[in-house]
């Protein structure tokens, strides 16, 4: 497989949505040594060791930055506007619609039929053989094997700045000096009150009851939880258990669940990528009757629906 360059040109949900499926791409460039331009993920790079002073946000990081990043000011602009982003977004459709350079530009979707397109299948390969660019439009787009693979290094891409790691760290060492084991919780309820129906959708004391469960499935040793959400909680909200609560910001709150010994959440990609980049078991509860038993718990590396 010769060389590519592939742009992403489709925004796909917030922080762990746009970052997982950055990371399955840059584990497929990794592999085959394309090169990668995602002008989605500007709403984050500051974040990011990897793609803050990075306009482009590329894979891989530059050797030098580009003209833009080093004149004040400018980078920070481009990204408010999200020109450039709208700019591939409509290179993209307008390359669908006129295909006027053939195989050689492509803009890819997932595979009909498929629920999870294999970026290193042999369909996608052979589908993909004669381009030398890429516009990349989908979600569904995945390469567990290469994410497994090449995990280290998109970790230190997507290594948090000083600011949130730090945050990260203190969110989880007072809870570590009180309990041999941590637990993560991620309780998400805002907008999953009406996403699905609110299939996945789950009332606080449920959250508490899953973790006196798991709690009781370490007779011998003293468990803490850190618990995360998308709306304010309270101590008071698990009575009985030995709670930290989450940080001011969802980057930290993201590193500091990749930083407990196991991870409890409903479907949500926000504890896949926690998962992923701390390599902690993950357990994703998706109804109330559901039991939360440890051997259920493992690592995601992003394929999962």
């Amino acid at each position: 497989m010769k060389p590519k360059r592939f742009t992403i040109g489709l925004r796909c949900g917030r922080l762990a949505n746009r970052t997982i499926l950055f990371a399955n791409f840059i584990a497929l460039a990794e592999e085959q040594k394309h090169r990668l331009i995602n002008f989605t993920f500007h709403s984050y790079s500051e974040f990011f060791e990897g793609t803050r002073g990075n306009i482009y946000c590329r894979y891989p990081r530059p050797k030098h930055r580009s003209w833009l990043d080093v004149v004040p000011g400018l980078a920070a602009t481009l990204r408010k506007t999200r020109l450039p982003y709208h700019l591939t977004r409509a290179a993209a459709a307008l390359n669908e619609r006129f295909p006027i350079f053939g195989d050689v530009v492509m803009t890819l979707h997932e595979l009909p039929g498929t629920k999870i397109t294999l970026l290193d299948g042999p369909e996608y390969q052979e589908k993909i053989r004669p381009a030398k660019l890429v516009f990349v439009y989908g979600w569904w787009l995945r390469t567990p094997a290469l994410v497994k693979k090449h995990g280290d290094k998109i970790r230190a891409y997507f290594r948090p700045v000083e600011k949130f790691e730090q945050a990260a760290r203190e969110a989880i060492e007072p809870l570590r000096r009180e309990a041999d084991v941590v637990i993560g919780v991620h309780i998400r309820q805002g907008d999953y009150r009406g996403w699905f129906d609110g299939k996945y959708f789950f009332q606080t004391a449920r959250y508490a009851a899953w973790m006196h469960e798991l709690a009781a499935q370490f007779p011998d040793r003293r468990v803490a939880f850190f618990v995360c959400s998308d709306e304010p909680r309270s101590l008071g909200e698990f009575p009985g258990l030995t709670v930290g609560l989450g940080t001011d910001s969802p980057v930290s709150d993201i590193y500091a669940l990749a930083r407990c010994d196991y991870i409890l959440g409903t479907k949500s990609t926000f504890s896949q990528w926690a998962s992923f980049y701390g390599e902690k078991p993950l357990l994703q509860v998706c109804g109330t009757e559901e039991a939360a038993k440890l051997e259920n718990f493992r690592v995601s590396y992003l394929d999962w629906d």
